[in-house]
Formats: structure tokens, C-alpha cells, sequence
């Protein structure tokens, strides 16, 4: 990483130990992927409610010019442009730099943000960014620096926080402040009119993320046409493909971070949702297929919370929504946040897992009105632990209950509803869990390392969990 660059500057605050400040997870992303993530990213600018601050990094005015007339759309719904690069393809001249809220920054041959390339967006109701650095040429190892400009690599991270994007553009305005201190000025004066404008939502993050994975699954159907100019054909599509699906992925996770983040009285929700599915899993024996499933869905299950959606079931049909002593239930189409999920086919039983975790056992649940095994165990076992979660971080808060205290007032609530709502074993199961917690286990609860989340996805996340007869 370059010492002096945006990107380094970030890192460096936060450092392990820095006050106030978390760690940031890095990864590797081919330039393909980057130019369909940061393509979504820019055109829910076009939808956003209110005029967001944009500022970009180019490597080379060249790649700038390429992105010109996308920007001149750009900059008529956004409420100032910045664009850094090194002058060297005379993209002064372009019409889109003549506009009054667009603004351009030549950077010096030297400057070490020449070699990176960023898309920082703020906004009082949408804020993302991607930060990038291409890879040196001693980074690329023995095979070099690739010789197809798709293989290009580059390290950094991308996220939707609003403090993060702030913290971000802050260092950008310091650098340039460096060549154009007024601009910096005008700059700094935006970003005190976005965070003092008040706003009671935020634009549906969903509709982005959505977006968000289409670009990255057209961008990945592109790649076979362009497979046989690759110098070598299969492994390099490979590669790019799998960071293609990492990047949809994490979009997802991140998401549901955000989720998470603003729920200040339950902000661990999904660490903790997925760490106690996993240990229920191993307490039943599960595959470690299965378990590996159940935790990325414990991470995602706040992504279609069935009370705060409309179903697009009738009243009168609610309920069972297959005919009564079919063999195979359909896809569930029915909750709008795991039809964001389901957008991606790689996920396809992870959007099954959440749809169903408000199922009840005695078949008053919905969206399906499944009863007993007709509900995916992994629903089950979901459904249950988030209800446990957040019976759990309710009773937490009272301070005169110990920890051991909250946990079993939290398996009260849910034996309460056992073989009504609830998987009579799974309920048993718990308890056996709680047990544990009252002589001494400890669960260590971790956040992923999201720029690495394929990790958690294989094969069976794609299974259709309807598929096979429903058991009696």
C-alpha cells in the first residue's frame, strides 16, 4: 500500500487499538468486478431522494475519459462532482468538465492517489464508496502483471457506512486542499450542509444491493464471450468469476450489517444469531454443509423480517400456499427481503432458510403456513434461536440480571410456545444449550471477515429445500 495515499491514511486509523475505531477487512477485487460494482453503485445515484456529494479517484485521465458522458448524467442529480486524476488524456475539454457543479483536480505523476481508484458517494439518504489500489508489480508474484487489462488486480474494500464514507471524504478533502484550497473549502461547506440535513429514512438499501448483484451477474455472463482473449482461457475466467459471486455476496452481508448497526439496542444481532445456529447445528449433528448454511443464514436473516413486509398473499388465502397434500412447495416469493436474496441463484436456500423462520410448528405461522417437518429444519432451528436472541438481548439490558439469569428468562419465553410455535425438540435442544451457558460455556461471537465471505457458500447454499417429498 502506498505510504501517503487515501487508502493508507484509513488503514492507519484504524489501526487495532485505535479509540473509536475498528479494524477494516481487505480484499482483492479484478478490475472487472470493480467497474461493474462501482457502474451499480454510481447509477443509484439517478433514483437516490436527495443530491448526494461525489468524489472520484481515476489512476489515469484516460479511464476518466472513458466514463465522461455517464458522468455529465451523473452530475445533474448530484450536488457536487470531484475528479481526481492524472491529466494526461485532455479530458479538461470534455463537456461534462464544463459543468458548474463538476470539478476536476489534476494530480501530480507522483501523487500516490494517482494509483488508486475510488467512488466515495454521500448523500443524507444514501452514502457507499469503494476504495482501491492496484496491486504493485512485486505483488503479482512470478507470473507477473497481467498482460489482459481484466486481470488487473487491485486491494481494498467497499461498504454502504455513512461514517466510514465521511471519514473518507475528509481525507480527500485534505488532499485536495493541497492543490485547490478553495475547492477544498466549498467541499468541506457540503459536507457540513449533508450531515446536518435531517432525514427520517434512508433510501432502500435493498434496491441497491439488487442492483448491485445484477451488475455483477452481467458482468460475469460477459466474461465467457471475452474468455478466449484471456492468455490463459479457463483459470484467469475462473478467478474472475469467483470474485464476480465474493462481491455479491458480500453485498448481502453488508447490508446486513447496516441492518445491525442500527439497531442500538440489539446491534450484535446476526453474529449472534449465527453463532448460536451453528452450535445448535453441532448439538444436533448436522453436515458441516449444513451448518456452514445455517450460519450464513443466521448472518442474512434480518433481510426479511416478515412482520415489517407486505405479503402479497389475500387475506383469504393466507396461509398454506401450495394445495393441500401436494408433495413439492413451490418457491416462496412472497417476503420482500429475501426476494433480494433470492436474486442471486447461488442462495437460493438461504432465501428459502429466512422466508420460512416465522413459520409456527402447529401450522399458524406464515408466509407458507407450513406445519411441523414441513418446515425446513434450518428455518426451524433460525426461527427459534432469533426468537431466543432477542428474548435474550431484551433481558440483558436489565442490569440486575446476570448473564446466565437473561438466558434462562430468554428459554422461558420460548418453552412458553414449545410444540405451538415451536419444534419440540429443537425447543429441548436449547435448553441443553442454556445449560451449558449456566456452567460455564461461552460462545465466542465474531463478525465474518466479509471481503472473505464466499467462504461460506457452496453448493447446497443453491439446493432447492422444497424440492424432495415433504416428509410426515
Amino acid at each position: 500500500m502506498l505510504e501517503g495515499s487515501i487508502l493508507y491514511q484509513l488503514q492507519t486509523a484504524h489501526q487495532p487499538g485505535q479509540v473509536g475505531k475498528r479494524p477494516l477487512n481487505f480484499g482483492v477485487y479484478y478490475k472487472n468486478t470493480l467497474v461493474a460494482l462501482c457502474h451499480a453503485l454510481e447509477d443509484c445515484i439517478l433514483q437516490c431522494s436527495t443530491p448526494p456529494l461525489v468524489i472520484t479517484a481515476f489512476q489515469r485521465g484516460k479511464w476518466y475519459l472513458q466514463e465522461a458522458d455517464r458522468y455529465a448524467e451523473l452530475a445533474e442529480k448530484s450536488r457536487q462532482v470531484i475528479i481526481m486524476a492524472a491529466s494526461d488524456a485532455g479530458f479538461a475539454e470534455h463537456p461534462t468538465s464544463q459543468r458548474s457543479n463538476v470539478d476536476l483536480v489534476n494530480l501530480n505523476p507522483d501523487d500516490p492517489v494517482a494509483q488508486e481508484w475510488h467512488l466515495m458517494i454521500l448523500a443524507p439518504t444514501y452514502s457507499a464508496m469503494v476504495l482501491c489500489q492496484e496491486l504493485l508489480s512485486e505483488d503479482y508474484g512470478k507470473q507477473g502483471q497481467p498482460s489482459h487489462d481484466l486481470e488487473r488486480k487491485f486491494y481494498g474494500f467497499w461498504t454502504f457506512e455513512s461514517n466510514l464514507v465521511q471519514e473518507t471524504i475528509e481525507l480527500a478533502i485534505a488532499h485536495v486542499h493541497s492543490y485547490n484550497p478553495a475547492l477544498a473549502d466549498q467541499l468541506t461547506s457540503q459536507l457540513q450542509a449533508i450531515r446536518q440535513t435531517q432525514v427520517t429514512e434512508r433510501d432502500d438499501l435493498s434496491m441497491v444491493v439488487a442492483q448491485v448483484v445484477d451488475y455483477l451477474q452481467t458482468s460475469q455472463s460477459g466474461l465467457g464471450d471475452r474468455a478466449s482473449t484471456f492468455r490463459h482461457t479457463v483459470q484467469p475466467q475462473q478467478h474472475l468469476n469467483i470474485n464476480l459471486v465474493s462481491n455479491e455476496v458480500q453485498a448481502f452481508l453488508r447490508m446486513a450489517q447496516l441492518t445491525d448497526q442500527a439497531d442500538q439496542t440489539n446491534p450484535n444481532a446476526a453474529a449472534e444469531v449465527a453463532t448460536l445456529a451453528e452450535v445448535m447445528g453441532q448439538f444436533l449433528d448436522l453436515p458441516v454443509w449444513q451448518i456452514n448454511r445455517l450460519r450464513l443464514a443466521g448472518l442474512l436473516h434480518r433481510l426479511a423480517p416478515l412482520q415489517q413486509s407486505q405479503s402479497v398473499l389475500e387475506s383469504s388465502t393466507f396461509g398454506r400456499y401450495f394445495e393441500e397434500g401436494a408433495a413439492v412447495a413451490p418457491s416462496c416469493p412472497l417476503v420482500p427481503g429475501a426476494q433480494v436474496v433470492r436474486t442471486m441463484p447461488q442462495l437460493r436456500a438461504i432465501a428459502t432458510i429466512i422466508t420460512h423462520q416465522t413459520e409456527h410448528w402447529d401450522g399458524s405461522g406464515q408466509p407458507g403456513g407450513l406445519a411441523g417437518d414441513e418446515i425446513p429444519l434450518e428455518s426451524r432451528i433460525l426461527g427459534l434461536v432469533v426468537e431466543f436472541q432477542q428474548c435474550f438481548a431484551q433481558f440483558r439490558q436489565d442490569r440486575t440480571s446476570s448473564t446466565e439469569v437473561a438466558a434462562s428468562k430468554a428459554l422461558a419465553v420460548c418453552q412458553q410456545q414449545q410444540s405451538s410455535r415451536w419444534d419440540p425438540k429443537l425447543v429441548d435442544t436449547l435448553a441443553l444449550l442454556v445449560s451449558g451457558f449456566q456452567q460455564g460455556l461461552s460462545l465466542p461471537v465474531s463478525l465474518p471477515k466479509i471481503s472473505a465471505g464466499l467462504w461460506m457458500v457452496d453448493s447446497h447454499c443453491a439446493d432447492n429445500l422444497f424440492s424432495q417429498p415433504l416428509e410426515s
